[in-house]
């Protein structure tokens, strides 16, 4: 079941959400153009290496081996930053593509409901914790965690609570066929952390095995769930005048 579309208005134009969007894919395109071995080498730079974050390797080991093999690319310093570098590299055109599409459909409404500055806030605060998911269950990795999935998990936990009732149209593909259905938002994004529940299972989650980082998602979706309510603009109460007579 794939979602391609929500039926959910929004008031806002979602300048923030178009801009995350252009950002990862001008960054993967810079990664496309970039000659072997050195698009290996700048996910390795900027990508989020549990056991460099955690400081199991030393950040100085990391600078040499990249200096030893040629690269112009220098580490965040301090190496926590990145975490958030990370979430601005993709695997594939696939992992991007999936990326960035369940951030237009669900991350437009919860900007519109936050606004700009705060979404922005939101949206790096969920990758974060979502990174430091993985980085505790994997600590002593050494494969660099990439893409922007944990922070986009936190949008859809976000959305599960503010617009659960929201309408989501999706593609069932069923053997041969393939069919529209349309369902309650709650329904599409819980089904897709149960998912994320089950991957958690598998022996080979804890190293990010298969490539998906599952913990990042289980933890950026608890995160938008849990943070979501303490993100929204207060609204002003209005003034309640007395308006008896004397």
């Amino acid at each position: 079941m794939i979602p391609f579309r929500d039926e959910n208005p929004t008031r806002r134009f979602p300048i923030v959400v178009l801009a995350i969007i252009a950002a990862n894919v001008l960054v993967f395109l810079y990664q496309l153009i970039l000659p072997d071995p050195r698009g290996a080498l700048f996910v390795y730079a900027y990508g989020a290496i549990p056991a460099l974050v955690v400081g199991s390797i030393g950040r100085g080991d990391l600078v040499r081996e990249l200096a030893a093999s040629g690269a112009p690319f220098t580490p965040p310093d301090p190496i926590w930053l990145s975490i958030f570098t990370s979430m601005f590299l993709h695997g594939g055109l696939l992992h991007l593509g999936a990326n960035m599409l369940y951030l237009w459909i669900f991350g437009n409404n919860v900007e519109d409901a936050l606004g700009h500055v705060r979404f922005l806030i939101f949206y790096s605060l969920c990758g974060a914790i979502a990174a430091g998911a993985q980085i505790l269950v994997s600590i002593h990795s050494s494969v660099p965690m990439i893409g922007a999935s944990g922070a986009i998990a936190g949008i859809l936990g976000a959305y599960y609570i503010k617009f659960p009732h929201a309408r989501v149209r999706c593609l069932v593909f069923l053997f041969f066929f393939v069919t529209v259905v349309t369902l309650p938002a709650s329904l599409v994004l819980l089904l897709w952390f149960l998912f994320q529940i089950l991957n958690s299972l598998k022996p080979a989650a804890i190293d990010g095995g298969g490539g998906v980082a599952v913990f990042a998602h289980i933890g950026g979706f608890l995160a938008g769930w849990a943070l979501i309510r303490r993100f929204e603009p207060r609204r002003r109460r209005p003034i309640l005048v007395d308006w008896r007579r004397r």
